[in-house]
């Protein structure tokens, strides 16, 4: 049967002349000269006689510089025998009705041309072309939708009473169809509207019409999610994206900086599962940023004495609030969660932090989506193909991760919408900086993530990057002050074999583990101490109570073994060279599982002996540069010395499990320190090298932490100063079995 095809062509390709090559799916190409030409581009007519057909076009004078084999086109005949079609120089998709026509303005400059109002972040990385909803000085929103590939787009809301074309009722009259401007790689694919009558609060969706061909059918037009959604709207089956003008929050956390990478003690803790079901916390602020706020106002995170919150995912997830949500099935990356409360709230909690002299560190998770509700998911594809195939999901994802569909972090898209994500956060909510769920190079395109470090800290310079990159990879150093702080996989490993007296995943407690990672695994990955951050318990591992208590070792099953140990690991966190990372709770030495966010609260924190044990060390770490000695190697800048180790004589540790070191921060004799440790499960007896001769005393063990005046009584009278004279070296000291040590140098002999 003889079909005829018009093809209308746009030629944004810029092929002196234009031919359209058509072939059966076996046979050979016919090249079609241009019958003529219309304001959409060059126009064919050809008869065929095969169903479907394939088409692309190339240049008459160069074609060598033709379209690639990516984009031929199936067309497929219905049973009319003539078929008029639209395609576009950039993609391969067949549009069966006239497409929007492309402005002359490109995106850029309508942007640029725009008053929004001042303060709110408008979407810049790859281009300034005010993605999502922004509100505008004199009234009305701009709306603004990246999709490179609809025939037509509609933004609908409350707005319109969202009517759009296929609505119910549909009300022509009050459609608003967006305009098509150049973009991205400079072709058009962003899509604009300015909606006069838009206000803040506002709910709103864009409608895409693809009007295209794909695979034995067409795609189907929908009414989809906005990417770049600050929050979604109270209706947990419409997910309406919202209108919201940053701006209007008033902030006062002017004078708070954030702090250097050294001075950082961070806790991680989940919004929700860090206060709920505590009495401390009204009920109707329980599992809400207000019920932080409410522990930041109480002088909690004061008296602990940490330095930087970290909170995990605060992105819109789809699951309900639980023991075992942990937020890491991120929906849309530039939104926060409703479940926590408004935007507002969120700065309220961050300025009220910066208020406390506490950093704000934001959990990203930029490797995976979720699958239960996923606004990406075929959004924009990248061949009509995918419709029906169910394993791919478009421009934005690329195969799968051992969590859910892997994003397409190597490609520039996606790439440009969550360095947006992170940019947004800095400007619009003041975080200091971020965490990246798990980073490593097999599932995360490490490209992308020092693109993304350049531009962070162009925009902020002192931003923080931390990295959950496991096992570690060098590359994220970068010039290794400013680069990634990696989660030290090693460190972790480590210290749960030490403490469970055997193996723990790839590590066991082999003496010759023990010295590198306190000393930042300078020798396997990190180039500067910024460069890892030190742990034993997280939302993702199993606290030290419950490791101790599940090795089957009667001995370790005990309420004081448990504690002890769990002290043993939080005080090696506190004092090896990096950064102290710890996990809400975990200052109560409480017993959990891993992914499990409740936990019990005692009472009267402040009467909770593990409690003041941990402020106590947590505190000297504040205090003592000793104690966050940083660089590229103090070794070599002759502030840091070894002591004890595995690797040195009988009367130093040979073959044990122990490890001690000298700290030498300054030049002034009162900062210097010694810090020891024994993991082993029975007393050691070693030579302790003090270094200096003088009166040294005693500022932590494991069951007790003083300080000198004026935070403690600690004095050289104490009955357990060390006091040595021209042979500064104590034989015969023993280490009781899991032990730790402080000593500061306070006085001549």
């Amino acid at each position: 049967m003889n079909r005829n095809l018009t093809i209308h062509y746009d030629n944004l390709a810029q092929f002196d002349t234009p031919i359209a090559l058509v072939r059966s799916v076996e046979g050979e190409p016919k090249r079609i000269t241009p019958a003529g030409e219309d304001a959409y581009g060059s126009i064919f007519h050809v008869d065929v006689t095969d169903n479907p057909i394939l088409l692309k076009f190339t240049d008459e004078n160069n074609p060598d510089n033709g379209e690639p084999d990516s984009l031929w086109r199936q067309v497929t005949f219905s049973r009319k025998k003539s078929l008029e079609i639209w395609c576009r120089g950039w993609h391969p998709f067949v549009l069966t009705s006239a497409p929007q026509a492309v402005e002359a303005q490109g995106a850029a400059e309508v942007a640029a041309n725009t008053h929004f109002t001042w303060g709110q972040y408008i979407s810049e990385t790859g281009g300034r072309y005010a993605l999502g909803a922004n509100p505008l000085r004199d009234g009305g929103v701009l709306f603004g939708f990246l999709h490179p590939h609809a025939a037509r787009v509609y933004v609908t809301g409350t707005f319109n009473d969202w009517q759009h074309p296929g609505a119910p009722n549909a009300d022509a009259n009050k459609f608003i169809e967006m305009k098509l401007h150049r973009g991205y790689f400079d072709v058009p694919n962003v899509w604009l509207a300015e909606v006069g009558h838009a206000n803040v609060g506002d709910e709103y969706k864009f409608y895409v019409v693809y009007d295209a061909q794909a695979g034995k059918g067409k795609l189907e037009n929908q009414l989809v999610t906005d990417p770049y959604a600050r929050v979604f709207g109270p209706d947990y089956e419409q997910n309406n994206a919202v209108v919201i003008d940053s701006t209007r929050f008033q902030w006062d956390d002017g004078d708070y900086h954030t702090p250097a990478i050294h001075e950082l003690i961070i806790y991680e803790l989940h919004v929700h599962g860090f206060t709920h079901g505590h009495a401390d916390i009204p009920p109707e602020h329980q599992g809400t940023y207000q019920g932080v706020i409410d522990r930041i106002h109480s002088g909690y995170f004061e008296k602990l004495g940490v330095t930087a919150l970290y909170l995990m995912p605060l992105a819109e997830a789809p699951t309900p609030q639980g023991p075992n949500a942990l937020g890491y099935n991120t929906a849309v990356f530039t939104t926060v969660e409703r479940d926590f409360g408004s935007p507002d709230d969120l700065r309220r909690l961050v300025n009220e932090a910066h208020k406390a002299g506490l950093a704000v560190i934001v959990d990203e998770v930029f490797n995976h989506t979720a699958n239960e509700f996923n606004p990406l998911w075929k959004l924009i594809l990248d061949h009509p193909d995918e419709w029906e195939r169910g394993e791919e999901g478009g421009l934005y994802f690329s195969g799968a991760s051992p969590w859910g569909n892997r994003t397409a972090t190597e490609r520039v898209e996606m790439q440009n919408m969550l360095i947006d994500a992170c940019k947004l956060m800095l400007v619009e909510y003041h975080v200091d900086g971020f965490r990246f769920d798990y980073t490593h190079s097999s599932t995360m395109h490490h490209g992308f993530l020092n693109r993304l470090a350049d531009e962070l800290q162009a925009l902020k310079s002192d931003v923080i990057l931390i990295a959950e990159n496991m096992p570690n990879e060098a590359d994220l150093n970068r010039q290794g002050y400013d680069g990634f702080g990696q989660w030290h996989d090693r460190f972790h490993d480590g210290i749960k074999a030490l403490l469970r007296e055997g193996k723990f995943e790839a590590m066991d407690d082999r003496p010759e583990v023990v010295g590198e990672m306190f000393y930042f695994s300078k020798g396997s990955f990190a180039a500067h101490t910024n460069n890892v951050v030190n742990y034993c318990e997280s939302h993702d591992e199993h606290s030290i109570p419950f490791e101790i208590g599940t090795t089957g070792n009667p001995n370790l099953a005990t309420p004081p073994a448990k504690e002890r140990k769990a002290r043993l690991g939080l005080g090696a966190s506190l004092l090896a060279l990096g950064q102290p990372m710890l996990y809400m709770g975990q200052e109560f030495g409480v017993e959990r599982e891993r992914n499990y966010v409740y936990y019990d609260r005692p009472e009267k924190p402040e009467e909770h002996g593990f409690f003041q044990w941990a402020t106590g060390m947590i505190h000297l770490r504040r205090r003592y540069p000793g104690l966050k000695l940083h660089g590229y190697d103090p070794i070599a800048d002759q502030q840091f010395e070894w002591i004890l180790g595995p690797w040195l004589d009988d009367r130093h540790g040979a073959g044990k499990q122990i490890i001690g070191w000298r700290s030498m921060p300054t030049e002034d004799e009162f900062d210097r320190l010694i810090v020891v440790f024994n993991f082993e499960n029975y007393p050691v007896e070693i030579d302790l090298e003090l270094g200096y001769p003088g009166i040294w005393v005693r500022l932590a063990t494991i069951d007790l932490v003083t300080d000198i005046p004026p935070q403690g009584p600690a004095s050289v009278d104490d009955d357990d100063a060390l006091h040595v004279s021209d042979e500064p070296r104590l034989p015969g000291f023993v280490l009781p079995d899991s032990s730790l040590f402080v000593y500061k140098w306070q006085a001549p002999a």
